[in-house]
């Protein structure tokens, strides 16, 4: 079974925000013929920064990654809160250009002719610390340029944006470049800019405040290095979408406009929404316009017109291993290894990794982000062939982190619960003795951010297994969950099959067949 537990596709020509109740933070979109592209921020998980594509801007499908490893010395272990942060795509003369920062390493880009891969790779535009949030803009006069922002944590700078001159191959910047806007007084923490031209304008439409608490700026000028009016176009008000933050604009080739960001909701992470747009005296309102000149977020809104009606779909959660690779929804904790996994059809073995350190701080955890506020997890494992010092089994990844595992020990398996925080003493309890082979393991995530792992008992009813927890974010990024397997100890390592992982949305797990 390959399906979704989420989708904002009403089925009446309508559609209800969040388009994508999934960590895909900080998109960017553009539109290619009647095709639409998105990409987000993937941090230190590969493979790294997803591609989606839609025909209608309501239903997204992965359609590839835009690199299999972080290619920077250290990301063979996880680097929490590093990595890739906020891309930008654009298509420029026949090819997908991807842009994206890694704060303590640089700028880089990417460019593909298909954007379903293969992608180049990586060309360092600008070895630099703290530049982060670039934007690629070629301009109708021959010259290119990339505005970015500034990450205080890394050189000191916030609130400001800075353009550079761009080759315009897209590989390298000339010159220093200049800063352009200065919002520490206004717009305090702008960022994620993203650079447009409208009727003799440049645009720069940046968020602003904060990621929990701000608002969507817009920038204009008639000179690329400005100076830049200022207005802000979208607040939350009294709507529940708090943010609203860093997106993209996009047009249809019916002449709608529309605009993409994300709202931060802790534990699933940044989740994209989709709002309608419109122009007014050269300034655009986001979102349902009031007559305050700016707008606010919308819940159900009526679907793009792209010419057609498509058919609903959100990227894959449940899977059962049949295919000869593995799905575009899961990814490593760190850069990963093609040796620590093998394609079963049906199943997937994890082999057993050598590692004695914190769980959360292992590369081999294959996970895959929330897809909805609530759901449950049934996930079925093979783990006759796990061996002595073995620990394999289900987990949940974010500052704090727990799994429901098989520890094997001197022949015997233990049902067991690992607890931990991210730079604190992990603690593990041994639940129970438990038979081998083929085994169920469950997870419930409740709308209050709590969640229980389940375990059937002899007459197969699932019942709760260790201790509720209390879910807490990661480091800019949601909570995700998966499969691991490790070994402890000199002795042989064996594996883990994974026959299958199944979300529901449908009902809660205790009392039901495991």
């Amino acid at each position: 079974m390959k399906g979704f537990t989420w989708n904002a596709d009403n089925g009446d020509g309508t559609y209800t925000n969040p388009i994508l109740y999934t960590d895909y933070s900080d998109p960017d979109v553009i539109r290619v013929g009647e095709d639409y592209y998105m990409v987000a921020s993937s941090f230190c998980n590969t493979p790294a920064l997803p591609v989606l594509q839609s025909k209608d801007l309501v239903n997204w499908k992965m359609i590839s990654y835009v690199l299999e490893q972080i290619d920077e010395p250290g990301y063979e272990v996880p680097q929490h809160g590093h990595g890739v942060w906020a891309p930008a795509i654009r298509y420029q003369e026949g090819y997908f250009y991807v842009y994206y920062p890694m704060p303590d390493e640089g700028i880089f880009m990417s460019k593909a002719k298909d954007a379903a891969g293969p992608w180049s790779k990586p060309v360092c535009v600008k070895r630099a610390k703290g530049w982060i949030d670039p934007c690629p803009f070629w301009d109708d006069d021959g010259k290119a340029y990339l505005v970015n922002g500034f990450a205080k944590s890394r050189c000191g700078i916030k609130s400001i944006l800075h353009i550079s001159e761009m080759s315009w191959d897209g590989t390298m910047l000339y010159g220093e470049g200049q800063h352009i806007f200065d919002g520490r007084n206004t717009q305090p923490t702008i960022e994620g800019p993203k650079m447009y031209k409208r009727n003799g304008y440049y645009y720069i439409f940046a968020p602003a405040g904060s990621v929990k608490a701000g608002w969507q700026t817009v920038l204009r000028s008639r000179n690329v290095y400005g100076p830049y009016e200022e207005k802000i176009v979208m607040m939350q008000c009294d709507t529940p979408v708090n943010g609203p933050h860093q997106g993209g604009w996009v047009d249809t080739p019916s002449g709608e406009d529309w605009f993409i960001h994300f709202q931060d909701v802790r534990n699933p992470g940044r989740i994209v929404h989709l709002q309608p747009m419109e122009w007014e005296n050269d300034w655009p309102v986001i979102g349902l316009n009031g007559g305050d000149g700016y707008g606010t977020p919308v819940s159900t809104w009526k679907k793009p017109d792209v010419g057609g009606v498509y058919p609903p779909c959100s990227p894959d959660d449940s899977d059962e291993f049949t295919s000869e690779k593995l799905g575009l929804q899961w990814q490593w904790n760190a850069n990963h290894q093609d040796s620590w996994y093998q394609m079963e059809q049906p199943g997937i073995r994890l082999f057993a990794q050598n590692y004695e350190g914190a769980l959360c701080d292992a590369p081999h955890l294959l996970l895959q982000k929330w897809t909805a506020p609530a759901f449950t997890v049934d996930v079925t494992v093979d783990v006759t062939d796990l061996k002595d010092g073995d620990v394999a089994g289900l987990v949940s990844q974010a500052r704090f982190y727990t799994a429901l595992a098989v520890e094997k020990e001197e022949g015997t398996c233990y049902l067991t619960q690992v607890l931990g925080h991210i730079g604190a003493e992990e603690e593990t309890k041994r639940l129970g003795v438990i038979g081998g082979g083929i085994l169920h393991l469950g997870m419930e995530v409740f709308a209050d951010g709590t969640g229980q792992f389940y375990f059937p008992d002899v007459m197969g009813v699932w019942r709760p297994a260790g201790e509720k927890v209390t879910f807490t974010p990661g480091y800019w990024v949601g909570v995700k969950y998966g499969l691991f397997a490790s070994h402890r100890g000199s002795g042989a390592a064996g594996s883990l099959i994974g026959k299958s992982i199944r979300i529901g949305t449908d009902g809660a797990m205790d009392g039901t067949k495991g």
